[in-house]
């Protein structure tokens, strides 16, 4: 006897794999209505035609043998062409319209995955490490052929649903004729689908075992094309150990499969038996009967046709395909129930038409799963229309405190307060349309030089110009082959690649045409630190004039720059250890000037402490 826990568990995955099916069968409204309602049309056309193939065979054999005459065979004939053409017709469009409908079905699927993934007001939920995997298989972007999409398994039900109505329109056509030959074909024929799908699915385990070998011959592989590794394995020639590493995570993988693949070749005996002893009683009792006078032979005829049939529809493999495509369906899922009610505050409305006060109120915050506190009864205030320097060793929170401030984390405890409303009831999306923000960890979009500093806004030429010229971008603008619409990637026609002060020089032109379009606080986490101190010191003059008009906040390594701040706050171990102009700070002789002082020598000994990757490369 099951146990019950068992039974229970088994009853909730098999109404969990139906309630799927059933879901896959509702994305086909994604797949468009002419397109869907065309692919079932062709599937069914495809599924009756042996049966109208072996009626109309039939027809064309009694007319033949009814007598002579012309006459009498043209209009079966005529049918007889007609089914075949339409079969071949169907079979011809059959492929373009499955694409067109899986296509439209995997683009709406990862629409919505998009939208789930961007619905969450903060990132803290999608940094969670078992969040990342579900978005990752939800996303459908199959890497192996045991990945199917969700327009994949779709197609599949759909396909599976019209088997079997045709299954039933052969057994029609076989009660009509020779009723005993019903369950003599259909009970081998079902026997062989679940035999010959047993094996698939067992073959479809032995594979994914392997996935985590795959996946390393797959990276070992990407290796010996790749460019920028090509110098390193030229140069110190590990061609021959990266290819013997990649082949011996490929026969990791592979051995069992191929062991597998004889074992199913072996067992194939069953299948055959199942499929080729039903088949020739059924071709000798019908020959028998007809030879002797009971069938004619039209009828022999249309048997024939139709008991081949029963196999050949019974033999497809689309279920392999709807199992292949449960998982994507069971990752959105969870995902959706993760991010659906994540965070309630996303819109509202902006808090005043001018730049607003800024407060960190008692402020605590600890990322998911740490044990350390970041921030502890952190209070700061930041006066609208100054330049605020953030400074400190690695470590000390200032990247976190800007992340705070977008609102891309919730503090633990505590409040960040615009004009003294909490963020979260402003709404994090319009928050966060009153910042103009540069990462450390900026992004490098490939594409043109406007689109990478609009993002999508209205392209003003003139605050274009405007904010490559602050960012001191407009020498290297000159340069580019197609001005701003260059393409900043070398895998684009006509595209170029940037060092990293340039990029640098980029990005800081995109926040600050945020800036001219609207935005009130200006946020840059390290937006120097790939250039040089001289064009550091003048993108910090161009900044010290944009506070005029919104409030500047300055993350940096370099305290030579910051030093004409109106205010330099000093964080260390979570805390704001110090806090002043840099003139109050030096006689404070605090930590602040031991820094200062310390980088100062370096500087005066020739130390070059910006991270280069190289120049302009046309």
């Amino acid at each position: 006897m099951i146990p019950r826990y068992l039974s229970v568990a088994f009853s909730d995955e098999r109404r969990e794999r139906l309630h799927i099916r059933r879901q896959l069968f509702g994305l086909l409204r994604d797949g468009g209505t002419v397109a869907t309602v065309l692919y079932g049309t062709i599937q069914l056309a495809l599924v009756i035609m042996p049966s109208l193939t072996a009626l109309a065979t039939a027809a064309v054999v009694s007319a033949v043998h009814g007598g002579p005459g012309t006459s009498r065979v043209v209009v079966p004939l005529v049918l007889l062409a007609a089914t075949l053409i339409a079969a071949q017709v169907c079979s011809a469009i059959q492929f373009p319209t499955m694409l067109v409908v899986q296509g439209r079905i995997d683009l709406a699927h990862r629409e919505r995955v998009a939208e789930f993934a961007s619905r969450s007001a903060t990132i803290t939920v999608l940094e969670r490490p078992e969040v990342q995997d579900l978005i990752t298989t939800a996303s459908a972007e199959p890497t192996t052929w045991l990945e199917k999409t969700p327009g994949q398994g779709a197609t599949a039900q759909l396909e599976v649903a019209v088997r079997y109505l045709g299954l039933a329109t052969t057994a029609a056509v076989l009660v009509r004729f020779s009723w005993w030959l019903v369950p003599v074909l259909f009970i081998p024929a079902f026997a062989y689908r679940v035999l010959s799908q047993r094996q698939w699915l067992n073959h479809f385990e032995i594979w994914a075992r392997g996935i985590e070998n795959h996946r390393r011959y797959q990276y070992w592989s990407r290796l010996a094309f790749a460019p920028a590794e090509g110098k390193e394995i030229r140069v110190f020639g590990i061609d021959d150990w990266i290819s013997r590493t990649g082949q011996n995570h490929g026969l990791t993988h592979l051995a069992p499969v191929w062991e597998d693949d004889y074992r199913s070749a072996r067992a194939k005996w069953l299948e055959s038996v199942l499929v080729f002893c039903p088949l020739v009683f059924a071709f000798l009792v019908v020959g028998f009967q007809t030879a002797h006078g009971s069938n004619s032979l039209a009828t022999e005829t249309v048997v024939l046709t139709a008991a081949w049939a029963v196999f050949q529809t019974a033999g497809s493999t689309f279920d392999v395909v709807i199992q292949s495509a449960i998982p994507v369906m069971q990752a959105y899922n969870k995902l959706t129930d993760v991010l659906c009610d994540d965070e309630p505050s996303r819109s509202g409305t902006a808090p005043s038409a001018v730049t607003p006060a800024l407060t960190f109120d008692k402020v605590g915050f600890r990322y998911p799963g740490s044990e350390r506190d970041v921030f502890t009864d952190l209070d700061l205030e930041i006066e609208p229309g100054r330049l605020l320097a953030l400074v400190g060793m690695n470590g000390a929170g200032k990247s976190t405190l800007i992340k705070l401030l977008a609102g891309l984390y919730a503090p633990t405890a505590g409040h960040v307060r615009a004009d003294g409303r909490d963020i979260a009831e402003i709404g994090y999306d319009a928050w966060r349309r009153e910042l103009a923000v540069v990462f450390q960890d900026f992004v490098r979009y490939p594409l043109s030089v406007r689109e990478n500093i609009a993002l999508g806004a209205d392209a003003d030429q003139d605050a274009l110009d405007d904010a490559a010229r602050e960012a001191g971008f407009l020498e290297v603008l000159e340069r580019l082959p197609a001005g701003w619409d260059t393409p900043l990637s070398k895998e684009r026609d006509g595209g170029v690649d940037l060092s990293g002060g340039q990029w640098q020089q980029v990005v800081l032109a995109r926040a600050i045409y945020a800036l001219k379009r609207g935005a009130k606080i200006l946020v840059l986490d390290e937006p120097t630190a790939h250039l040089d101190v001289r064009t550091e010191f003048e993108v910090f003059e161009r900044l010290a004039r944009l506070a005029r008009q919104a409030t500047v906040i300055l993350v940096s390594h370099r305290l030579s720059t910051v030093r004409q701040a109106d205010r330099i706050v000093l964080l260390e171990d979570g805390r704001i250890a110090e806090s002043g102009s840099h003139d109050e700070l030096m006689s404070l002789g605090g930590r602040y000037c031991e820094m200062f002082t310390i980088q100062a020598e370096r500087f005066r000994s020739g130390y070059d402490d910006r991270l280069e990757e190289g120049e302009l490369l046309p």
